[in-house]
Parts: C-alpha cells; structure tokens; sequence
C-alpha cells in the first residue's frame, strides 16, 4: 500500500470526511491565529531574567514538538505551545515575586510535567475528564467561544480597559481597529459564502493590507537556533526539590489540567470528536502528548506548554485530523530559524479570526436545557465566568461548584459523580487560597 493511502488510513481520513488540502489549510490557518506567541512569549520570559534569543528558539522548538507529537500520537486537529497566563505566573509570580532562579523555576514545570504524566498513566486525568458533568461540555464550548472573541477583540482594539467601567469601546479611529474591523467584514463575508479558506484569505489580504499602510512592522532575518544554548539544560531541578516549591507545582499542575479539559472540550465539540457516549477517543493519548511537550518545553527553556484554543480556528477551516497539528508543528518548526519573518502578521490581522471563531462555538448554548435550573444555572456561570474571569479553569470551577452545590439544595445529590465532589473541594480550597493573596 503507498505511504500515503497508508497515512489517511492512520490519521482516518476516510471517517472524518477529510482530504489533505482541507488539513494543511486548518494547519496553517491554526499557526497563523497563535503565530503570536513566538513574540510574546519571549518579551515575558525576558523580565524573568532569561535571554530572548534562546527563549525565541525555546518557544518554537516547544510548540513544534508538542503539536507534531499530538498529532501523531493521538490524531486530533490540538497544536500546543507555551501557555499564557502560566508564563506570566512563572515570570511575575515565581521568578520576580518569589525571588526565585529561572533556572529553578524550570526545575517545577518538569516535575510538574512528570506529575501530569504519572497521573494520565494512573487514568486519573482522564477520570477528571469523565466526571465533566455532559451538560457543562457545551457551556464549556460556547464560553470558551466569548473568551476567543474577547482577545479578539481586544486585540483588535474594538474593545479597551476602563477604570469606571472595566471596559469600553475602543479607538474606532485608530487605524489598526479600521484595519481589523474591515478584516471582520472581510473574513465573515468569504465565510458567507462558503469559502473554506475564508480566515487564511482574510488573515493573508488584511496582512498585505497593513504592511501597503505601514501598519505592519516587519523585519526580515534569519534566527540562530544555535541561541538555545542560552536555555538548553539549564533547569535545576535539585534546586526546586530543596526549596520545597510544592505551591508553585501545585499552579502549574491545576491551571495546565483545567485549562487543557476545557481546552480539549471546545476544540472537540467543535470538531465533533465526541462519541455516542459523549466521551473524546484517545483521550489519554491527548493528555500524554501535553505531559511530554510541558517536560520537553523545560528541557529547552520555557514555561509550560499546554493545548492552545486558537485550534479551533484550523477547525473551522476544515480540520479533522492529527495532519492539522502536525502541519501547525511543522511550521513552528520552520519558525525556529526564520521566526523575524513571521512577525509581518499584524493582530490586526488575526484578531478578526478569532472574533469569528468565538461566534461559531457560541452556537453550542442552543444545547442547553435552559428551563431546568440544575442545568441552565451552573451552565450560564460557566459561560459567564470565562471570559470575565480571563480563565478557562475559572469558568469550570464556577460549573462545578454551582453544579454541586444545586444538586444538594434540591436533594439530588446522588446523581452527583463522586469526583465531582472531591473537585469541587479543590475549587473551593483554591479560591479560599487565592483570596488570602
């Protein structure tokens, strides 16, 4: 049989209603939505104390290894990559406000990365997966859906901070906003019309538009992937375990795990990954790629790594398959020694994508039994909280409390899975901690 009749085979082309055109696109739209990364990542890192140029070469190395690895290992359209939000934490919180050595910060995403490993080995995550109560998996969805949108717009500056207000309307002035507005149009109206590759055209065509307006910032170079060496090793891990640091192991042990189930739920219900019983194939499978790629991401020099929801734009597109995330990898891959060229992608072209994205998955409320409380109350806290509280953990930890709680208000608590109940300690004990902050 030829490789390639044998690789649709593997990757189940036949049974997901794909073809390798409809792949690449999803992979390259996927790493043109998260491409900014390769940028922020290492602008974070750096007050950490830890070089740029390495850091650069450690976020794509990292994000190429995790999204081939998921791809090949458990066959699903999820690229990952150094995950915001963790890094910062790493940065401001361990590194500068703990006074701790980088190094050694490095030291507790391994072994974090070793415990999410034993625990998926145990099935203990893939549990944690099961004991999702089914009518918080589209809440998941569509909450994440307003979060994409959120950055999106934000990103486009359609929407800014207010001190009165929290937020308010951006600058509609400002030419990026115009830029990423007529993106939206744009992208929505190829959309419309059945174009496939409508978020690729619109990212490429808004890209070109601002790079004509000197809108796009762009410096062509090469990177020197020798620059590793900055970061390659150079975790101390004995450090980590003589300093005790089980706090910092624990952050990066919960945010990683939640984020990636609610991760995993959005990307998959979009997808259409779940089976009859409501339950995602391989799912230990996703779980081991995303303990592997957070250890090898501290082997080269970044925080952890974890599955990235811009997935969901190469799903939109048309993404099936493992090929989606290997093509995603592949191009980080590249992006290791020519990274300046990718920073000709604008947010302004980008962020109408995400907009776009967020509205699809929103689609899933429809889902919900809103008239029964038990349901649409811990259901309408999970939408809610995600996006207000920048946090896809946050959002699950709203579910599952109220999810609870309710059942044992109305005397059902029986229907209540008995992990449900040990999480929903956890997401109490966690926020009784925080508030303490």
């Amino acid at each position: 049989m030829p490789l390639r009749k044998r690789m649709e085979r593997y990757f189940a082309f036949e049974e997901l209603h794909t073809n390798w055109s409809a792949e690449v696109l999803a992979g390259v739209t996927t790493f043109v939505t998260m491409a900014y990364i390769i940028f922020v990542n290492p602008a974070i890192l750096k007050d950490a104390g830890m070089p740029v140029a390495a850091t650069t070469v450690a976020t794509c190395l990292s994000a190429a290894f995790g999204s081939i690895l998921m791809g090949v290992l458990a066959r699903y359209p999820i690229a990952l990559a150094p995950g915001m939000g963790l890094n910062a934490y790493f940065t401001y919180a361990v590194v500068k406000g703990m006074g701790v050595a980088w190094e050694t910060a490095l030291g507790a995403v391994l072994i974090s990365g070793i415990i999410f490993l034993l625990l998926t080995l145990a099935r203990l995550r893939q549990l944690i997966l099961s004991a999702v109560p089914p009518e918080l998996y589209a809440a998941v969805a569509a909450g994440i859906g307003l979060f994409i949108a959120f950055i999106g717009m934000k990103n486009a500056g359609l929407v800014a901070a207010n001190p009165a207000t929290l937020v308010t309307v951006g600058n509609l002035r400002d030419p990026s906003t115009i830029l990423s507005a007529a993106g939206l149009v744009l992208i929505g109206a190829l959309m419309a019309r059945g174009i496939n590759a409508a978020m690729l055209l619109g990212i490429a065509v808004i890209t070109a538009a601002g790079s004509a307006l000197g809108l796009a910032h762009w410096t062509p170079g090469t990177q020197d992937i020798r620059a590793i060496s900055g970061t390659w090793l150079h975790l101390d891990v004995r450090g980590t375990l003589q300093l005790g640091l089980l706090e910092i192991i624990f952050v990066f042990l919960f945010v990683d795990l939640f984020d990636n189930i609610g991760t995993l739920v959005g990307v998959g219900k979009k997808a259409g990954l779940f089976d009859d019983a409501n339950r995602i194939p391989r799912a230990g499978r996703i779980l081991t790629a995303d303990s592997l790629a957070t250890m090898f991401g501290s082997l080269v020099g970044t925080s952890t790594v974890v599955s990235y929801i811009e997935s969901a734009a190469g799903v939109a597109a048309g993404g099936r398959s493992g090929v989606t995330a290997v093509v995603t990898g592949l191009l980080f891959l590249v992006a290791a020694f020519l990274a300046p060229w990718f920073g000709a992608i604008p947010a302004a072209a980008t962020s109408p994508a995400l907009i776009l994205v967020g509205s699809l998955m929103v689609s899933y409320a429809g889902e919900i039994r809103w008239h029964d409380p038990l349901i649409g109350i811990p259901a309408f806290l999970t939408i809610l909280s995600i996006p207000l509280t920048f946090s896809i953990a946050n959002g699950l930890a709203f579910g599952f409390i109220s999810y609870a709680l309710l059942r044992l208000a109305a005397g059902r608590y029986r229907e209540v899975n008995w992990l449900v109940w040990v999480l929903t300690a956890l997401f109490l004990l966690r926020f009784a901690y925080l508030g303490k902050e």
